[in-house]
């Protein structure tokens, strides 16, 4: 019977080195789940529109593309198996949500943004420093960044055309994933990430959606 093989920090990084390049080209796994707007009619939009809905699908792929990015960072530097564990449940169903940005994307006629590379790499860097903080401060990382994550989501759904049924059922499912990853890392033992770090993660995501809404 082989033995199995027990991945060194090393290989671990080696292995997220190479998922890195894929996901910056573009090429990602493919969803797990059906795609939730699968059964769904589309609509036809008015230019403007159009461009609008876009915008919004290409901010929620890169987000997406940031959360690979900073799971992937977390678990490099996670102390505990099991924290290193629900990093990588937390990224599979983030890999769905990447996946079904990427359909309406394409159905919608646009692009992801041409800066991905750069999101994952600064990503990559901050979810390593949070991991390297410890434990439970990387699990109320994981927390709080959820909590923003679906604060943005309820914006953007509020912000989609009434007649968009499709981008609503992606991002109402994203919605649910993401309220459902922070309770996860709350009951894990999450702790409270202090008021200034908090707003520092805000207006930095507030940087990334202003550009990639339209780059």
């Amino acid at each position: 019977m082989p033995m199995e093989r027990h991945l060194t920090p090393i290989d671990r990084a080696l292995c997220f080195l190479d998922d890195a390049l894929r996901l910056s080209a573009g090429v990602a796994p493919a969803a797990s789940r059906p795609n939730p707007a699968a059964e769904t009619p589309d609509t036809t939009f008015e230019e403007d529109q159009r461009q609008h809905v876009a915008g919004l699908m290409r901010i929620n792929h890169t987000g997406e593309i940031c959360a690979q990015a900073l799971y992937a960072g977390q678990a490099v530097t996670a102390r505990d198996p099991a924290v290193r564990d629900e990093m990588a449940h937390a990224a599979s169903e983030e890999i769905d949500h990447l996946s079904w940005c990427a359909e309406r994307l394409d159905e919608l006629d646009s692009h992801t943004s041409a800066l991905n590379p750069l999101w994952y790499a600064g990503s990559f860097a901050i979810g390593a420093t949070a991991g390297l903080a410890g434990d439970a401060w990387s699990l109320g990382f994981l927390k709080e960044t959820e909590r923003q994550v679906e604060a943005h989501l309820a914006d953007h759904l509020a912000q989609l055309p009434a007649e968009d049924r499709r981008s609503h059922a992606i991002l109402a499912q994203m919605k649910i994933d993401e309220a459902q990853h922070a309770e996860t890392a709350a009951a894990a033992g999450a702790r409270d990430l202090p008021g200034p770090v908090r707003s520092a993660m805000r207006l930095a995501s507030g940087v990334m959606k202003r550009i990639a809404y339209r780059v």
